[in-house]
């Protein structure tokens, strides 16, 4: 259970990523913004309170046992390099060569950028990936959590539904995948393109544990996650998002996937945020 202080503090955290996003993108004049920003308050709770991580690097006490995670949806590494930034593993100020020629910070994770276990940015492999992982570790008797960020755009690729079918199958209880329930993808609302409703029962035919949430309440976050650490199956945790969350013209709307605001947007979600 969070304290007051810790959820008022990891409010400011997800605030600070908003901002940072935004000004990530804007300064880029590209980037992945809206499922960047319905994904902060998933990745602040998850790195700050529920995650394992080792900012050190190799041979630090905690590196081998460190939790794992995969961006999925490898366009959204704004919020993810955010992140890496508040734990110290980049320099707050590294966040601005996002995009930028030579960067360490590129538009999908890649291995230059300190803490990104693995390269993404094809939709629907990080699923898969994750299993590989939660695979070694066991086979390892590696006590280490993995979790996977998905878009639900993504679950419309058929390699996802096969490692939906292969972790219970290996018994992953050291799986957790978290959905970026926003609804929308780059063509528009995911379910008039390919519907995947009722998505939790597809899930659990799978034999998985599902817990539905909503994505944007930090004690809601928390507890999911932990509730999945200690479940004994792979679990799913489907976060209820709004795209574009915390910039009211860019909420709900498609548009802002993979826009880059202008100076006066950029100015009017400053302000907002």
């Amino acid at each position: 259970m969070l304290t007051v202080d810790e959820i008022n503090e990891l409010e400011q955290l997800a605030k600070e990523n908003r901002k940072n996003v935004v000004q990530m993108v804007y300064n880029a004049k590209s980037g992945h913004i809206g499922g960047s920003l319905s994904a902060a308050d998933i990745m602040t709770v998850l790195f700050h309170k529920c995650m394992k991580v080792a900012p050190e690097g190799i041979g630090s006490k905690d590196y081998e046992t460190r939790d794992r995670f995969v961006l999925s949806k490898g366009h959204v590494s704004p919020i993810y390099y955010s992140v890496l930034s508040q734990l110290g593993f980049i320099p707050k100020e590294e966040l601005m060569s996002f995009r930028k020629l030579g960067t360490r910070l590129q538009g999908h994770p890649s291995l230059f950028c300190p803490g990104v276990e693995v390269c993404t940015g094809s939709l629907g492999q990080g699923l898969s990936i994750g299993c590989g992982m939660a695979i070694a570790l066991k086979l390892d008797s590696n006590p280490a959590n993995v979790f996977v960020l998905m878009g639900d755009g993504e679950l419309q690729e058929g390699n996802v539904w096969e490692a939906f079918m292969q972790a219970p199958q290996r018994n992953l209880d050291n799986l957790i995948v978290i959905i970026d329930r926003n609804h929308l993808q780059i063509d528009g609302c995911t379910e008039n393109i390919k519907s995947l409703e009722p998505l939790d029962a597809k899930i659990k035919a799978f034999n998985w544990d599902v817990i539905k949430i909503n994505g944007h309440n930090i004690p809601e976050i928390y507890s999911a996650i932990e509730q999945a650490k200690s479940n004994s199956k792979p679990t799913a945790i489907i976060a209820e998002t709004i795209k574009g969350k915390g910039v009211s013209f860019m909420e709900n709307n498609a548009g802002w996937h993979g826009k880059a605001p202008g100076e006066e947007d950029y100015e009017k979600a400053m302000k907002e945020l």
